[in-house]
């Protein structure tokens, strides 16, 4: 990193002149060109310049983002996505500049796509699919009629010259970054030709990714990686004849566009424009003439979102918060407030004060990598580098209470002491499994407190002498055991652990299975470093000894070794959920959060919990008391005398006492006017190199994947002097991250501009045609729902409104429909308001006006679904007159175990059962579910009345199918190699989406972007890794064509019914009757 590092530093020496002296600041993308001109996306904006480059002429200023444009075949019109409104929608503006007009009005978001002719532009959007995926959809620009190709899962689309054929691709685009990627939704081209009865696979010869399909000239070029580099290539019409058309041998040609003889491309930040008779290519020189207004010093207004550390002082007199990689430095009361090094190209991290409030130590990336730094909390200094030898990532900065030492913990789970006298390292952690974070210094700093994981995955804390080198177990791996305290004298080590084992539910039996619930996990306990020690708690009685005198000398912790785990002492104090332990010298304090795994991470607790900071003073009496109220999350100082609250957005200073805080307003940090600048270019460097570093330390590869990663960071630097824009940052990042070649890889989010007005649609559930006749809008479907979950339903479905399929709206508000530009025009800012529409019959006949209430767009989105999965049900209880069952897993997240819950087990006694996780988005619930599916009937029960009923209780008996598409994705891809490892039943389908190297969101950029890293690999018992970069290959591989999907079937599904019939009619699996009652009458007293 040092070599990378001096790279970087000559990169900001030649690019810190003036803005206006840098003739290659741009970054152009999404080139469309007609005759000779050319437009472009650059800062969001949509420009057009010509064709030979030079000065480009900004068309749009929204501070919004716009893109995708595309010049109408006459060359008058440019057609584009934006966001002026909110939602992203279809605009129409003169190529010469103009007023924007609005051309759809979907809440779903609609990119164009393609002109078909002069007057029909094409679109993509999922608004009119039930099963989230994209439809292309043609529109009249003259008179506003659309029209749906019928085709599932069609875009990136372009017609041939006589608009009767469209080539296309499907599956659609995976929305992540990875390069060269071969999985079940690597996207392939298509061709559908009107009135065929299905549309015909291009690209079979290939594995990887062919995309965005443009015709011309008989040809079909497009984009793909057969080289390893992604450059243009073509096919003829049939996808024979193939040709490369570009050499770009370093970056990627992302988009591209062709008139005439001339092919316009993009590769880095550049547009290249090639003649393609002769194959000669050369950059196009684009100025902007711009005032680059998202590369001026703006100001962040809303710091506290970004607050990621909090320290106090020990003397409570002032507050350090680390807020977007800064330090700021906050008086409780009164004073001066101070940012410390006013560098915004570094990124500092976890600042705390040193024991005697006059320091401020930090981890900073000023030097290329994370290094322990010491500031003077005055703010008056550029501080001084305490280590230099960072490498990977660190945490956790914990200075002893002399000042002398340090503890942190670093990404590969080692646990550091750090003399800082003598800058001696000793490693405390025994092993590389996880540390808890939580950890604490002896009084004496002597010795360090902390937790680390056993191979059983189990919390075991230990206690570690630096200078010894001596670590000594406290407590055994049986039980997860967290957050170590020394009580102020030396005597105790106080801590939580999870030994209440006392459940809600007592038994399997009950509707849908029911599971033991540990409400209140958590206990509190103390060991005595020494024996003979009694407990503070002890009760009073006549042998417990007086209470010893404090003495002032300083405190020397002993630990007698021999028989410590067996001074172990549980607290008088009821079981609950508890976390933080703080522990003073007269009370400990612990935060009450609700029932669940937060008691085992860190962060804070949901006020929907009830939080409090609870308290027990240490006496015999050990009553327990509410300190602070709804506080959601605290830190303490050092010494454990004031603690900084937090509850909601508000901040508060308190003393540590034994008596419970009555009014926090008056400890209230002022944060009023908290405001800082931030220069995007140092900034946008720092989050590169960030991005770069993260995934680096995070990746589950060490030799990420056999790719030179400095080289990788050299290589895509350059661009980032070319941003101009956050988002322009993210398309650099994403090119970088998708060099490892794997999925879990997305880039986004930060300091993203957008435009004031966030208007949202109302939405009525169904679908409608312009009725000229009658003058309205006919309801040509309401969106079904289960019934039995009527808070689900369409808002037409009402039963009181008495609606139906082929009524005509005519009115809405009292404005006719027809003087509108659309419907939804009517219903922008309507949702979840009353609304008033006037009715027509199918006929024209009056049926008076109706208050209906429209849904949100996320509720209608939802509400589409609910009916491609209600249908699907539908089709299986038909087809198997009832003897199968369906179910179907949206995701795999803590919402799907309740939709599992609810759908599996009124199902459980079917002769079979489709498990459908086609479109899965992943989650972590995998092995949940494959339990319940494992779960095997041994003996049954049979009384008077009723049907028999068996042990397991809801095991199912029947027999299973597993449906998978090319969206399954992550852990659904995970669940169904388990069904198949399982040996549950046979999988049916196509290759899913290929992403099994895990993640977590904890690597978030100092604007709260994220660039994530996978972090965990998945392989067999054959030693081979799973599903990473293929997908999940079925059984039996079967798509779902294109038009014959659109029209109504499922080939997938009926595949699976015809199989699960199959297996019934070989192993039909009846429920055994009873056998005979026994004859226990011995003959004398048998009844005759």
């Amino acid at each position: 990193m040092k070599a990378i590092l001096r790279f970087f530093t000559i990169s900001i020496f030649l690019v810190s002149g003036p803005i206006f002296g840098q003739q290659s600041i741009g970054y152009f993308m999404q080139p469309d060109v007609n005759q000779d001109v050319v437009v472009f996306v650059a800062e969001g904006d949509i420009w057009k310049v010509s064709l030979n480059g030079g000065e480009a002429i900004r068309l749009t200023t929204h501070a919004g983002e716009e893109s995708s444009p595309k010049i109408s075949p006459d060359g008058k019109w440019v057609a584009y996505a934006a966001t002026y409104e909110g939602p992203t929608e279809v605009y129409l503006i003169p190529i010469s500049g103009g007023l924007p007009r609005r051309l759809t009005y979907e809440s779903a978001a609609s990119i164009p796509t393609a002109w078909k002719s002069t007057s029909e532009v094409a679109y993509v959007t999922n608004q009119y699919s039930t099963l989230p995926r994209l439809n292309t959809v043609l529109l009249n620009i003259e008179n506003g009629i659309k029209s749906i190709l019928p085709l599932e899962m069609a875009a990136e689309g372009s017609f041939n010259d006589s608009g009767d054929t469209y080539f296309f691709v499907r599956p659609t685009y995976h929305n992540n970054v990875t390069k060269r990627y071969e999985g079940g939704t690597a996207r392939q081209l298509w061709k559908y030709t009107s009135g065929q009865d299905e549309a015909v696979k291009l690209t079979n010869d290939y594995k990887g990714e062919d995309h965005h399909p443009i015709y011309h000239g008989d040809r079909v070029y497009f984009l793909s990686s057969r080289d390893g580099i992604q450059n243009i290539w073509s096919i003829d019409e049939n996808g024979t004849d193939l040709k490369k058309h570009t050499q770009q041998s370093s970056y990627d040609v992302r988009e591209a566009s062709i008139h005439g003889n001339n092919l316009v491309y993009r590769s880095g930040a550049d547009l290249y424009l090639q003649d393609l008779a002769s194959g000669m290519d050369k950059k196009l020189a684009i100025s902007l003439t711009s005032d680059f207004d998202q590369l001026r010093e703006y100001w962040i207004d809303n710091p506290a979102n970004y607050v990621t550390n909090i320290s106090v002082s020990n003397d409570g007199e002032k507050v350090a918060l680390t807020a977007r990689g800064r330090v700021f430095v906050f008086p409780a009361k009164q004073g001066r407030s101070l940012r410390l090094s006013q560098k915004d190209g570094v990124r500092y991290r976890d600042a705390v004060f040193s024991p005697d409030g006059k320091d401020i130590l930090s981890f900073s990336d000023e030097s290329g990598e994370f290094e322990i730094h010491q500031y003077s909390g005055l703010g008056l200094d550029q501080g001084k580098r305490l280590t230099e030898d960072g490498s990977t990532l660190r945490f956790g900065l914990l200075p002893s209470p002399d000042g002398k030492k340090l503890a942190y913990y670093d990404l590969n789970n080692d646990l550091w002491t750090q003399d800082l006298v003598s800058g001696k390292k000793v490693k405390a952690s025994k092993n590389d499994q996880n540390l808890s974070g939580a950890m604490a210094w002896s009084p004496d700093s002597k010795w360090l407190a902390f937790g680390q994981a056993a191979s059983n995955t189990f919390m075991q804390l230990f206690i570690f002498n630096p200078e010894s080198g001596k670590r000594i177990p406290l407590t055994s791996d049986r039980t997860n055991s967290m957050s170590p305290q020394w009580s102020p004298d030396g005597k105790w080590i106080y801590f939580l652990s999870d030994r209440n084992f006392e459940s809600r539910i007592g038994s399997p039996w009950g509707t849908r299975q029911p599971e033991p619930f540990w409400e209140k996990q958590i206990k509190i306990y103390q060991v005595g470093l020494k024996k003979g020690l009694v407990s503070p708690f002890q009760p009073k009685n006549e042998l417990k000894p007086a209470e010893e005198k404090k003495e002032d000398s300083p405190v020397k912790v002993e630990i007698d070794e021999d028989g410590l785990m067996e001074r172990l002492r549980e607290l008088p104090i009821p079981a609950g959920n508890y976390k933080n332990l703080v522990v003073t010298d007269k009370a400990i304090y612990y935060h009450r959060i609700g029932p669940g795994m937060g008691v085992y991470f860190g962060g804070g607790a949901s006020s929907d919990d009830n939080p409090a900071l609870m308290m027990t003073v240490i006496d015999e009496k050990a009553e327990q008391k509410v300190f602070a109220d709804k506080i959601n999350s605290y830190v303490t100082s050092l010494n454990n005398k004031y603690a900084v609250l937090r509850m909601g957005s508000n901040h508060y200073v308190v003393e540590l006492g034994t008596a419970p805080v009555s009014d926090l307003s008056k400890n209230q940090l002022n944060l009023n006017g908290w405001k800082f600048s931030v220069d995007p270019k140092e900034d946008w460097k720092q989050i590169y190199t960030d991005a770069w570093r993260m995934e680096r330390d995070y990746f589950y590869d060490r030799n990420m994947h056999g790719v030179d990663w400095d080289a990788m960071y050299k290589k895509y630097l350059p661009l980032v002097d070319r941003v101009t824009t956050r988002r322009e940052l993210s398309d650099v990042m994403g090119e970088l991250i998708g060099e490892l070649s794997v999925l879990h890889t997305s880039v986004g989010g930060g300091d993203l501009r957008s435009g004031e007005d966030k208007i949202q649609f109302g939405m009525l559930g169904g679908r409608f045609s312009r009725n000229e006749k009658l003058r309205g809008y006919t309801i040509e479907h309401i969106f079904l729902s289960d019934p039995d979950y009527p808070d689900e339903m369409s808002p037409l479905s009402h039963p009181d409104l008495n609606i139906s399929k082929g009524d005509v709206i005519t009115h809405i508000d009292g404005v006719s429909v027809m003087d509108a530009p659309d419907l939804q025009y009517l219903l922008r800012d309507k949702a979840s308001k009353q609304v008033r529409i006037k009715l027509l019959n199918s006929i024209g006949a009056d049926k008076g006006d109706r208050i209906i209430h429209p849904m949100t767009s996320a509720q209608e989105s939802n509400l589409r679904y609910n009916e491609w999965e209600y249908t699907r049900r539908l089709m299986v209880e038909e087809k198997s007159n009832g003897e199968l069952g369906y179910v179907h897993l949206r995701a795999m997240t803590a919402r799907d175990i309740g939709q599992w819950y609810r759908d599996f087990y009124p199902q459980f006694k079917k002769s079979g059962l489709v498990i459908d996780v086609r479109n899965n988005r992943g989650g972590n619930i995998d092995s949940f579910i494959l339990e319940k599916l494992m779960r095997e009937v041994f003996f049954y029960w049979k009384s008077r009345t009723g049907e028999p009923y068996w042990n397991m209780p809801y095991a199912f008996r029947g027999h299973l199918v597993l449906l998978v598409d090319e969206f399954t994705a992550s852990d659904g891809e995970a669940f169904a190699e388990g069904f198949r490892r399982l040996n549950m039943g046979k999988s049916i389908g196509a290759r899913t989406w290929g992403g099994e190297v895990w993640l977590s969101g904890v690597n978030t950029l100092t604007d709260n972007g994220v660039a994530r890293a996978p972090m965990n690999g998945v392989y067999g018992e054959e030693g081979e890794w799973l599903i990473e970069g293929v997908g999940f290959i079925p059984d039996i591989e079967l798509i779902n064509m294109p038009k014959a999907t659109f029209d109504g079937n499922d080939a997938q599904l009926d595949a699976a019914i015809e199989h699960l019939q199959e297996l019934i009619k070989m192993d039909p699996r009846p429920v055994p009757n009873p056998p005979a009652y026994p004859d226990k009458s011995f003959g004398n007293n048998k009844k005759n």
